[in-house]
């Protein structure tokens, strides 16, 4: 009978998460390693055009003799800043949200929120996006405040859902019997067993933003005063057709790796903390 069961019990899936963890840092590495270099502006327009890799230019040069390499340090950044800035804000509004809709829930806070969530999600993203990156053209910050507005959504729903399932349990009511306020057992006792939940779902909150800053940078709704690698993917397209490939090649394998290695991070995270995956 034991035997049976530890066939039927997954194993320890601890290769990819370190796997996950190690593409993740060595594209820091990278990226530090391009910063330190005396790589020229990202801005700077020279005569060599299409030059090949050299110490002077690391990645080659584009169609507007820009070096590549600095170019996607500085799209590397500025898409790690955006993930994170979304992922913070929309993953803490999203989650606080949550915690008080589930609480509440079958009272007027949680109908509030569960309206104002399917707004939210009614409205098209990327119509939504243009929108306001329109009405506020003249902010570098417009993009980040679309995917705030409109990512926090899922954790909502996810942490009310989690809430309510937790509300039940014994240790729960044992802390309401004895008089425990709201405030104190959201915070700790039912927040800490939704952790696994939120934790997830930041991460995939990150990728989300990140996927869609290349995909509104690539078609032009992104913040124009900085390079992004949906840019750049964008201004490779023309460069590939007449025999020129480290641009495209640069952008998409830096995205690879970040997309790549907080998926596999993820995906470790989803394993690990849904018990549904120890059940044969």
């Amino acid at each position: 009978m034991s035997s049976s069961l530890n066939q039927t019990k997954p194993a320890d899936p601890i290769f990819f998460p370190q796997l996950g963890v190690l593409v993740f840092f060595g594209l820091i590495v990278v990226l530090i390693i391009m910063a330190v270099y005396p790589l020229p502006d990202w801005q700077v327009i020279s005569p060599d055009r299409f030059a090949g890799i050299s110490q002077e230019h690391p990645l080659g040069t584009n169609a507007l003799g820009q070096d590549i390499a600095a170019r996607a340090a500085q799209a590397s950044w500025h898409s790690l800043r955006i993930g994170f800035i979304v992922t913070i804000c929309a993953g803490f509004l999203g989650m606080l949200l949550g915690l008080v809709s589930g609480w509440y829930a079958g009272r007027w806070p949680d109908a509030t929120i569960l309206w104002l969530t399917g707004v939210m999600e009614a409205i098209p993203f990327y119509l939504f996006v243009a929108a306001v990156a329109y009405a506020f053209r003249q902010l570098s910050w417009s993009m980040e405040l679309a995917m705030v507005v409109t990512f926090w959504t899922t954790m909502t729903r996810l942490v009310r859902a989690e809430v309510i399932r937790l509300k039940q349990r014994d240790f729960i009511l044992a802390a309401r019997a004895i008089g425990l306020s709201p405030a104190k057992t959201l915070t700790s006792h039912i927040l800490p067993n939704a952790l696994p939940v939120i934790l997830v779902q930041f991460s995939m909150i990150f990728i989300a933003a990140i996927k869609a800053e290349v995909i509104l940078s690539f078609l032009g709704l992104g913040n124009s005063s900085t390079i992004s690698w949906g840019l750049m993917i964008s201004e490779s397209t023309q460069e590939v057709i007449a025999g020129h490939y480290l641009n495209f090649f640069s952008a998409s394998i830096l995205l690879f790796m970040l997309i790549y290695s907080v998926s596999l991070i993820t995906d470790s995270l989803q394993t690990r903390t849904d018990p549904r995956q120890g059940v044969a």
